[in-house]
């Protein structure tokens, strides 16, 4: 299964229209940094061992907020 990624998050868009270089951090991934980061700021780490559970948490924000986008 291929997860809609929401493409580049910082594009760089040419006259004509394309993309030059790279796509560099998909839009997904910037969405679950900003989630991740939300989350640690209110939660912290400590007494939260399981840091993937954490980081999938931050997967699943940014992928309902990509499908919400997408509506």
């Amino acid at each position: 299964m291929n997860k809609d990624t929401g493409g580049p998050a910082f594009p760089n868009i040419t006259p004509d229209m394309s993309i030059q270089g790279g796509p560099g951090m998909t839009l997904r991934d910037y969405f679950a940094a900003k989630a991740m980061q939300a989350d640690l700021e209110y939660q912290g780490l400590e007494g939260r061992e399981d840091l993937r559970h954490i980081a999938g948490m931050a997967y699943q924000m940014a992928d309902a907020m990509i499908a919400e986008r997408n509506k």
